[in-house]
């Protein structure tokens, strides 16, 4: 076996049901949920037009610049995945364009998550499958390798097991682990009912803020006239 150029070829992918019950939260409140150390980066941002990704994680590493093994996972995708690649967040070469957007349609893929850029944005925010992505540039990709697919990545510090849970919206994106997903859905459920009720309440004029003062106290604070 050639480290660093290895396909692994099946995994346990998250359920649907899962999926769905994640989908109606906003990621900050699952990110709030898991201590607010789970982020891929305030570099990977929205290519798209709207609208949420969520989806079991199909995992790639390439080198930066390189999307042979990209091609590969679009191939093996199973309707509903999503497309996690770490490309070292180089942007000297994009990574994608329109031409495998549209295969990864047809082939059902969810969406992608690259560490890098892409090119054809134009064309990519107005299909509007959620793609995230680094940056922007014309200058295509390399075919040659090396990669891998199927093993764990990490971005930003998250690591992302294939099958994990991809969710994102337009404050960025957060994976969730199979084996903690019941867990931190039920808190991040709590959390947004929470902030529900905050904003009822802040927007009735009700909201209490006496905590404000009370944590300048606590904290020594020094009012002046």
């Amino acid at each position: 076996m050639t480290h660093g150029f290895r396909i692994k070829r099946t995994w346990t992918r998250i359920g649907a049901d899962m999926v769905a019950a994640f989908r109606d939260l906003p990621v900050a409140n699952v990110s709030d949920s898991m201590s607010r150390l789970a982020a891929f980066g305030p570099e990977l941002r929205p290519m798209h037009r709207s609208g949420v990704l969520a989806g079991p994680a199909l995992t790639v590493r390439s080198r930066p610049g390189d999307n042979l093994m990209l091609h590969k996972a679009i191939d093996m995708a199973e309707p509903g995945d999503v497309i996690v690649l770490d490309a070292g967040g180089d942007m000297t070469n994009s990574l994608m364009g329109e031409l495998m957007l549209a295969h990864a349609i047809r082939r059902g893929v969810a969406g992608f998550v690259l560490h890098g850029a892409i090119r054809d944005a134009e064309a990519i925010r107005e299909r509007n499958l959620p793609v995230y992505g680094c940056g922007i540039t014309h200058r295509g990709p390399y075919r040659t390798g090396p990669g891998e697919i199927g093993l764990p990545i990490s971005l930003g510090g998250s690591v992302i097991r294939p099958g994990d849970l991809i969710l994102g919206d337009y404050d960025g994106l957060v994976a969730v682990p199979q084996d903690e997903a019941e867990t931190i859905l039920a808190a991040a459920r709590k959390k947004h009912a929470a902030e529900t009720r905050q904003m009822a309440e802040t927007e009735a004029g009700t909201l209490d803020r006496a905590w404000v003062d009370k944590a300048l106290e606590a904290a020594g604070c020094v009012w002046l006239d």
